[in-house]
């Protein structure tokens, strides 16, 4: 099997049901199916190539299995963010330890800028940042600064009614970008593939031209079938309901050797 690269994943909290949500109802969460859910994602992640590694546990933050929100990666460069939600920024100093154990380079986003790297979506040289949410203009600033050093343009996206940018929109390996256009800015952006299931605007790219996709969305599956990628379908029903999905629990960290 090729190894493409580390995957870092953080287990659930013991308070993963008192997480924080936004834009949805709060519903009941049933924490041990939600730790088996995450079992079965690491071993997708493995068995699609990735060596899976955890960020150190932080047991009293409900959101910290959300791991992709306090880390950024880009080629060698990790941004540790500041998330938005000031609860949340415990989180951060496992993904920094994280990101310094793989040999990357670690820079932070400061006060009083805010970003949450699930506002951030690359696609090939082109960064998309979520605006409008926990993301400011400081926040994107800071960023746009850093990844300018890796030839990255960053653009800001204006967000309608959902949490993060990458809640609304993610790009096939192609660069096809999947979304929901109605909570997007669409001007911001290229043309958009519009998807119907909210999951299903949520994939992950694992290499070898497969996606990760949650269970949820089956007819955008079977659409990512049709234009020639393979789905791999995991159920993330319990972090659905606190507004989380596919992308947000785990940062891929590529080979580049």
């Amino acid at each position: 099997m090729i190894i493409h690269g580390t995957a870092l994943v953080r287990a659930p909290s013991p308070r993963l049901a008192e997480g924080i949500v936004t834009h949805i109802v709060r519903t009941p969460v049933d924490v041990d199916l939600a730790l088996r859910q995450h079992g079965a994602f690491r071993a997708a992640l493995a068995g699609a190539g990735w060596s899976v590694a955890e960020v150190a546990a932080v047991d009293g933050c409900p959101d910290g299995v959300f791991v992709e929100d306090v880390l950024v990666v880009c080629d060698d460069l990790a941004v540790v963010t500041r998330p938005g939600a000031e609860p949340r920024r415990a989180e951060t100093p496992g993904a920094r330890a994280s990101a310094r154990d793989l040999g990357l380079a670690v820079v932070e986003i400061e006060a009083p800028g805010t970003l949450d790297g699930g506002d951030v979506l690359q696609v090939g040289k082109r960064v998309y940042v979520g605006a409008g949410g926990r993301t400011n203009g400081a926040g994107f600033a800071q960023l746009r600064d850093h990844l300018a050093a890796r030839g990255r343009t960053v653009t800001a996206v204006g967000l309608r009614g959902v949490l993060h940018l990458k809640s609304a929109v993610t790009a096939l390996p192609d660069g096809t970008l999947l979304a929901l256009p109605h909570l997007l800015d669409l001007a911001a952006l290229p043309p958009v593939l519009p998807v119907e299931e909210e999951g299903g605007c949520h994939v992950v790219p694992l290499g070898d031209d497969r996606v990760l996709i949650a269970a949820s969305a089956p007819q955008t599956a079977a659409l990512v079938h049709q234009l020639g990628f393979g789905a791999v379908v995991v159920d993330v029903s319990e972090f659905e309901k606190l507004e989380g999905c596919v992308t947000c629990l785990t940062v891929l960290v590529a080979d580049l050797r």
